[in-house]
């Protein structure tokens, strides 16, 4: 192969030293560390070396990759020295017995679905997102308006006993089913039930397989009987696009209720859809709490028709819309280039660095660019990260139309992040290496008798991972020099009181409606970039955004997540901006106010450096964190309460 790279010499992981940015140690040991199992260590969650070699164990058992045992050390080298990362739903799940059981879905990060039809996308979506995918939706008015009229009314009555008409099983095929039978109810039968959940375990049991505690059934039922209401206000109606955010919203809600895992999703509206766009004008009060599942965008093909009213959102009294451009995302890869269209895309994932077609799922994979040597040393890491990611793409689904999109398609998103904290050099070596990945793709695909993959590379916004080596994440500035960095976690995690015995503040999430979320606290941690570091104050908008246009261009054959952070004098420049280059140069958007942005509790807040120093003095740093952890057998994922990681 005229790809092919000849390991390293001197690439051994023994004595590698992992980089660790600020709070990359607790990041790790609050989302991807697993209990050992081994009973001489009381229920010890893994170290960073164990995780990896957990990890190339069933990159070789699971996946069939078939490194040789030079190719295991300099890839598990590259992986502790943060150069690189396979995504974190592989880091957390490889070489446990919920991939051998869930296949293909344990691995995905992406998932889309197009809301026309009144049961199967959302069973579909409730399904992904309890596996611990990301969900987007599309609910344009053309494809909602497919969906009949709401027949009958349907009486819902939970009756926790042995003769009810449904016993709904502690299972996340219970769950399902029993959103089904509501859903179907409505448009064809009009059985009015009862249902009972004596069999759901209390809130508090463990959850296993996936990890963490039940939340009960009451979250569940309160969802259902929701969901149930909304449609029961619709008889005779069709759904407007409104009432499907809603109904997503609430499934979200339901599965995020244990605090196990986040439900992530977006939805995708139409940009004349008024009472989409005031779904989350939080300043008109009255907005309820289960819309903050989800990031919400307005798909425009053509900057020109954008009516004024999506800016409404852009002064602090709401929450900003994202942009979609479907029509550039089917034309093109990266721009300029028409050899690799993508007629069927749909939609975005929850962060919009994923273009993807209805039921397709999609995984991901990171290279930390500001720690990479050299273009050699790039390329063999991309060729280790492209074959995990292409061998995971042929696991089974159990879910047909995905299994066959999947494997159709082969699409994957070998993403970059620290983009502006990387030389030029470095910068510059991302043009040549995607062609060097495509051709390492046309080989290594038809080696193994398989599709090439539709798309190979993206830039998403990297949060969680950029954390672990502490760069900035994906192509964005630096938040500031020095700031808040807010981590939500869940309630019981041992790790929440570690944080708070060793002084970081920790406090109940805040709703929408000002009451406490009691089952996620927030702990905020004091962090610091580099003073060479750019930050979001030292860039204009439009600099953000001309980064965007050129990672699509050189890397980014999916698309390039950016959350633009804006002041509100810069609108006008930035309207101007999207005038002369959006048709032709973005697949995605979305913008933020940098500050008076009206988020309680967002993920960042500036502060001087005698804050910091101030903070700094008044905790411990988590540098080792050992706790027990109830273990969690491989059953499956009961009450459906998985992580995204």
């Amino acid at each position: 192969m005229e790809t092919a790279v000849s390991v390293a010499q001197g690439n051994s992981m023994e004595n590698t030293v992992t980089p660790w940015g600020p709070t990359g140690y607790v990041t790790y040991k609050r989302t991807y560390a697993r209990r050992i199992n081994d009973e001489e260590q009381n229920g010890a969650t893994e170290e960073f070396p164990q995780t990896i070699k957990r990890v190339l164990d069933a990159c070789q058992s699971q996946l069939g990759c078939g490194f040789s045992e030079e190719e295991r050390q300099e890839f598990g080298k590259y992986l502790l020295a943060l150069k690189g990362s396979v995504a974190g739903r592989f880091l957390w799940q490889l070489g446990t017995a919920t991939v051998e059981k869930l296949g293909l879905m344990s691995l995905q990060n992406c998932a889309l679905t197009v809301i026309n039809d009144p049961v199967e996308p959302f069973i579909w979506a409730f399904d992904a997102l309890m596996l611990g995918s990301g969900v987007g939706y599309n609910l344009q008015k053309e494809h909602v308006h497919e969906i009949p009229k709401v027949k009958y009314k349907v009486t819902l009555t939970r009756k926790d006993t042995k003769d009810a008409d449904f016993i709904v099983p502690d299972t996340r095929e219970g769950w399902i089913e029993l959103l089904r039978k509501v859903l179907k109810y409505h448009f064809s039968s009009g059985f009015s039930f009862s249902y009972s959940t004596i069999c759901i375990r209390g809130k508090g049991s463990p959850i296993k397989g996936f990890g963490g505690t039940a939340s009960g059934p009451e979250e569940l039922c309160t969802g259902i009987e929701q969901i149930n209401e909304l449609l029961n206000s619709r008889v005779g109606k069709k759904l407007r696009p409104i009432d499907v955010l809603d109904i997503m919203n609430i499934i979200g809600s339901i599965v995020v209720a244990g605090n196990v895992r986040r439900s992530a999703q977006i939805a995708i509206g139409d940009a004349e859809d008024l009472q989409f766009l005031s779904a989350k004008r939080w300043d008109k009060g009255n907005v309820p709490n289960w819309r903050a599942m989800s990031n919400n965008s307005v798909v425009c093909n053509d900057i020109n028709y954008l009516p004024e009213q999506f800016w409404n959102g852009y002064d602090g009294k709401g929450e900003p819309y994202g942009l979609i451009n479907l029509k550039l995302a089917r034309s093109c890869g990266r721009l300029g280039e028409a050899e690799y269209p993508d007629p069927d895309v749909q939609g975005f994932n929850p962060c919009g660095e994923q273009s993807l077609n209805n039921y397709e799922t999609c995984c991901l994979s990171e290279v930390f660019l500001p720690n990479v040597e050299s273009y050699d040393e790039l390329c063999r890491l991309l060729r280790y990260l492209y074959i995990v990611n292409k061998h995971s793409l042929r696991l089974k689904c159990h879910q047909e139309k995905t299994n066959d999109i999947v494997h159709k398609n082969m699409r994957m998103g070998i993403g970059v992040t620290g983009y502006l904290q990387s030389s030029e050099e470095q910068k510059g070596w991302l043009k040549p290496a995607y062609g060097w990945l495509r051709n390492l793709d046309k080989e290594y695909s038809a080696e193994q008798g398989w599709p090439t993959s539709i798309k190979l590379t993206t830039c998403k916004p990297s949060g969680t991972m950029a954390l672990l080596p502490g760069v900035t994440p994906g192509v964005h500035p630096g938040f500031a020099h020095y700031f808040i960095r807010r981590i939500r976690m869940a309630s019981n995690q041992p790790i929440v009181d570690i944080c708070r015995n060793n002084g970081y503040p920790v406090e109940y999430q805040k709703n929408f409606d000002g009451t406490a979320d009691r089952n996620t606290v927030v702990v905020s941690f004091p962090s610091s970039y580099p003073e060479s570091t750019v930050v979001a104050k030292d860039l204009t908008a439009v600099q953000q955004l001309e980064y965007v246009k050129r990672l699509q261009t050189e890397w980014s054959d999916n698309a390039v997540s950016c959350t633009v952070y804006y002041k509100k004098d810069e609108l006008p420049s930035v309207k101007e901006w999207l005038l002369k280059n959006y048709n032709d140069s973005i697949k995605s958007v979305s913008f933020l106010l940098h500050s008076d942005h009206g988020f309680a509790q967002a993920p960042y807040e500036e502060i001087t450096k005698d804050q910091y120093v101030t903070l700094v003095k008044k905790v411990k740093p988590l540098t080792a964190v050992s706790f027990n952890q109830e273990e969690l057998d491989n059953s499956g994922c009961e009450t459906g309460h998985c992580p995204i990681r």
